[in-house]
């Protein structure tokens, strides 16, 4: 079954724009949660203009659900996830000045360098998570990484769904068999949303997780935070 969790970057986003603590972050997760989503997904960056470090030790002893922490594996970041022991970390190569994830790992071409990240995550009892492109062989190379699930970077699938939405998951199709051969769980992430969520998990139904936060908010400010992430239970459910 799949489960559904609420990225709340950009809530932090809203807060860090006027100052103070307006939205609440803190309990904004926790509402999410109450309203119920499966997990709470954060992403910190070094220059903190969303989500901050101190708001990911402010959270993790309030989220009851699952905390996934996504981020690029700089040594700071790894201090942060070493310590507060999330239930998923997702690496992501993200540079420090992109504006959101753009592109997946090459698995192959940094293998030692995810392969040691991985095997620091497990060993401190983390689920390690590697953000790729849909391409079988990142998959392969993940799973060879050490990692226990891959998270599918499904901007191309969203960008795509619209012109004809066969076309547009075959690759994402693709992956995540070869994911579920090499043992790997799959998540999937980015531009999802109430259009084309339900046909992504219709089509690849061992879809472990999806995180989802922009569309999450932006609907939110028509329908309210409750009635957004049922409607997304909703699509999600439809599957069982």
């Amino acid at each position: 079954m799949t489960r559904f969790s609420v990225n709340i970057n950009k809530i932090a986003t809203i807060r860090n724009a006027r100052g103070g603590n307006m939205p609440d972050v803190e309990k904004a997760a926790v509402d999410c949660e109450k309203f119920g989503a499966e997990g709470i997904t954060v992403h910190p960056r070094p220059d903190e203009r969303h989500i901050r470090y101190s708001d990911v030790w402010a959270l993790k002893p309030l989220i009851k659900t699952e905390f996934n922490i996504e981020g690029n594996p700089i040594p700071k970041f790894m201090d942060l996830v070493l310590e507060t022991k999330p239930s998923q970390v997702t690496l992501v190569p993200d540079a420090p000045d992109a504006i959101t994830s753009n592109s997946g790992w090459d698995t192959i071409k940094n293998k030692s360098f995810l392969s040691d990240i991985c095997g620091k995550l497990k060993s401190n009892g983390i689920r390690a998570s590697i953000f790729i492109d849909p391409d079988p062989a990142m998959a392969e190379g993940a799973a060879e990484c050490g990692c226990d699930r891959v998270e599918l970077y499904t901007a191309g699938y969203a960008a795509e769904y619209e012109k004809g939405k066969e076309n547009a998951i075959a690759g994402y199709l693709e992956t995540a068999k070869k994911a579920k051969e090499c043992g790997l769980g799959v998540n999937a992430g980015h531009d999802l949303n109430l259009d084309n969520l339900e046909y992504f998990i219709r089509t690849i139904p061992w879809t472990a997780e999806v995180s989802i936060g922009h569309a999450v908010i932006c609907d939110a400010l028509y329908m309210g935070l409750e009635k957004t992430i049922k409607a997304y239970l909703s699509k999600i459910k439809l599957n069982l």
